[in-house]
């Protein structure tokens, strides 16, 4: 506990003094007290995604057929569904969880187990629903910036939100239940494939037109959950309530 006390604590970045006003409001604005530590992560993160996931997510969409691709995605959206379904009704969201169960009943069904996205054939569109925004909607504070190994940008909100949605989906307590471990990560690891692939042409875009591609992902990632815990809507007139901290406007992928 000694050792990684002493680690964490030498992973902060240097708060500036109260007198650099300008340089404590970037500091405050990025929140990210942990970059030393965060930048080393990405580095390696960044490592591996050149040298396996996106060769992978490139073979797959070579010889993945765009049916086949659209079929597998669709199964793993729609397996998706209940954690969706859950947090919509911890939001008070009666409509949109009644969306989310609408879809799920429907994609199980006339979809054959959701290889199908009937539903959105019929108009329910879907949308997506995680911990994180729950917590955010419950007005838990977003706690600092954190590049996760492997898994990328996260903070300590969303974090604790991936791992109560990881181990408390209804789907993969079932599949806990059957003991196919393998299948409950495997699951997690096709959605991350799955994302790389459909994200190829954005990430390169972003990476390409970057002079520090770790600050551009760190502000694209705050903005995107921004854009995700309003569902949608970007007049965030109502963001003081959810966050203490304001962001600037930049852009999303």
């Amino acid at each position: 506990m000694l050792i990684l006390m002493i680690l964490f604590v030498s992973a902060c970045a240097k708060r500036p003094p109260e007198t650099d006003i300008e340089a404590r409001l970037v500091y405050d604005e990025a929140n990210d007290p942990l970059e030393p530590m965060n930048r080393k992560i990405f580095a390696v993160n960044m490592f591996f995604d050149r040298t396996i996931v996106e060769p992978t997510a490139r073979l797959y969409r070579m010889w993945g057929p765009p049916d086949i691709r659209d079929g597998i995605s669709n199964f793993v959206t729609n397996w998706r569904e209940p954690v969706t379904f859950v947090n919509d009704v911890l939001q008070a969201e009666p409509k949109r969880a009644r969306n989310s169960i609408s879809r799920f009943a429907i994609n199980s069904t006339f979809g054959i187990l959701g290889l199908f996205d009937t539903a959105s054939k019929w108009g329910i569109e879907g949308h997506n629903e995680d911990f994180g925004e729950t917590f955010a909607v419950w007005g838990a504070p977003e706690g600092p910036f954190l590049i996760l190994p492997l898994l990328g940008p996260s903070n300590a909100r969303d974090f604790t939100g991936f791992m109560v949605d990881f181990f408390y989906d209804p789907v993969s307590l079932w599949l806990a239940h059957k003991n196919w471990t393998y299948v409950r990560y495997g699951r997690l690891a096709l959605r991350g494939l799955i994302y790389r692939e459909e994200n190829l042409e954005t990430l390169d875009d972003l990476s390409k037109s970057s002079t520090d591609f770790y600050a551009t992902m760190r502000s694209s990632y705050r903005q995107l959950r921004l854009y995700d815990i309003n569902n949608g809507d970007l007049d965030t007139s109502n963001e003081d309530d959810l966050f203490d901290e304001e962001f600037d406007d930049e852009f999303e992928f």
